[in-house]
């Protein structure tokens, strides 16, 4: 049994939900090429936004008064743009499909075609 190796440091420090996401993603894709860490660092950064919007919101509510009357919280938008650009990231690093898994048993039979 091999022991797999920590995830490489992030270019940037990244925050408590950065990490977790970058160590994560790490475990179970190989990304290795300049440009896939970049875009993956940035990703992270953009979890870290879109978490520290999400805990403004829930102190503040998802309605806030203003002098002109009730209003969506500002963040909302932030937030969704924030995770909207997680998932194109994700899909652009072809990190929305299937993570690679250790090769398995053939099926019985074998090949009859």
């Amino acid at each position: 049994m091999t022991k797999s190796k920590p995830p490489p440091k992030p270019p940037r420090k990244l925050g408590p939900h950065g990490s977790a996401l970058w160590a994560s993603v790490h475990s179970q894709y190989p990304i290795e090429d300049a440009g896939g860490i970049a875009t993956l660092a940035l990703i992270a950064e953009e979890q870290d936004r879109a978490e520290s919007c999400r805990a403004r919101i829930d102190k503040d509510g998802e309605i806030i008064e203003t002098p002109s009357g009730p209003r969506e919280h500002p963040l909302l938008k932030r937030e969704l743009a924030a995770r909207a650009f997680i998932v194109r990231g994700l899909q652009r690093l072809g990190l929305d499909v299937e993570a690679i898994k250790p090769v398995g048993r053939p099926p019985m039979g074998g090949y009859t075609g």
